[in-house]
């Protein structure tokens, strides 16, 4: 599968060997778990930041800044609501 741009995609990608390849939720989501990690090990947690959306909800908002405090490890935490 060659992604072009305007395509809707219908499986995670993830890229192997310089090109994107279709892959399942589970390799993919073990692969970005697998960069997390190493990115806090190498620079620790305050090389991540969250950007959450006043459009989203209370909830989905709240679910974001606790995913990066507690999972993550960072208070990087900011929302469109300050501008």
């Amino acid at each position: 599968m060659v992604w072009k741009q305007g395509d809707r995609l219908t499986r995670p990608l993830v890229r192997k060997h310089g090109s994107l390849v279709p892959v399942s939720w589970n390799e993919a989501l073990d692969q970005t778990t697998q960069y997390f990690r190493k990115v806090i090990k190498e620079k620790g947690p305050g090389a991540f930041g969250m950007f959450s959306c006043s459009k989203a909800t209370n909830e989905l908002n709240f679910v974001a800044q606790k995913f990066a405090r507690t999972v993550i490890g960072t208070n990087n935490i900011d929302s469109c609501n300050r501008t």
